[in-house]
């Protein structure tokens, strides 16, 4: 059985449902792998929505390791201030700690849902990682919002969402998997022209998020993220797409720069456009 480990800081209901649809898959039996763990950034009592994740990991009997990120950081006197923008000290000792408490787990792979602490160098060379963001591999790096933003600048002729391995380089890794689409369809077509001849910058402080297009493009790519989760993680189960040694490649052991999901995806979102 394919065993899989689960990271994340669980601040909201997108939490949850990151891990619900993979429990689902498993469930149903299209994803042949179980949740060897959890590993949480915040202890019981930290938060509402925290605990409510909790719940949900003590009802599928999947063993639940918490270590509190902001307690920590608190009782070390932990500054997020370093020259050169590197992890500082205090953080990589977390990271030590961390790994100490998941010693008894061997997850072939890990998956960040919600996780929102960079990985330092000791767990990106422990396990492999994977992490999404919300772009192809050619796409703006950045927010999800500052990607739409970007998008809308550049009149882009495409977008999507990608799977990525996670180095402590943020949102830098090789590239696992993706999905794109288009979003210069017909439908897309009035939304275009309703912001002809208006910069972004206009847009943003009269509209912000409000506005059509930033919505659509928005909608188009969430609903794909869930399905690409749980196909990425059944394609390398599979091992039609393999991580070796920081290295993506596909079941002949070729170089890939990122498996495309999107013909498996473009099915699965049908109706909920």
């Amino acid at each position: 059985m394919f065993e899989l480990g689960w990271f994340s800081t669980a601040r909201g209901k997108g939490s949850r449902n990151l891990l619900t649809a993979v429990l689902d898959s498993i469930q149903k039996g299209e994803l042949k792998a179980k949740i060897s763990f959890v590993f949480c950034s915040r202890e019981p009592g930290e938060s509402a929505e925290t605990d409510a994740f909790f719940e949900l990991v003590k009802s599928h009997n999947i063993p639940l390791v918490t270590f509190s990120y902001q307690k920590y950081k608190a009782k070390v006197n932990g500054s997020d201030e370093t020259p050169g923008g590197s992890l500082p000290r205090w953080r990589l000792d977390y990271d030590s700690e961390v790994l100490k408490r998941l010693k008894p787990y061997k997850p072939q792979l890990c998956v960040l849902a919600g996780y929102m602490l960079i990985m330092g160098p000791e767990m990106c060379s422990r396990y492999n990682i994977i992490n999404l963001h919300p772009a192809t591999p050619w796409g703006p790096k950045g927010t999800w919002k500052e990607v739409i933003w970007e998008l809308m600048q550049q009149k882009a002729s495409e977008t999507g969402a990608m799977i990525h391995l996670v180095t402590p380089e943020l949102d830098r890794g090789p590239v696992v998997s993706y999905c794109r689409f288009s979003i210069q369809t017909d439908s897309f077509k009035p939304l275009w022209d309703d912001i002809a001849g208006r910069a972004v910058n206009e847009i943003k402080a009269t509209e912000g998020e409000n506005n059509a297009l930033f919505r659509t493009i928005r909608h188009q790519g969430t609903i794909r993220e869930l399905p690409l989760i749980v196909r990425s993680i059944k394609a390398i189960s599979e091992e039609r797409v393999n991580i070796r040694q920081g290295k993506i490649t596909d079941n002949c052991g070729q170089t890939i720069p990122g498996y495309d999901l999107s013909t498996e995806i473009d099915p699965i979102i049908q109706g909920r456009e």
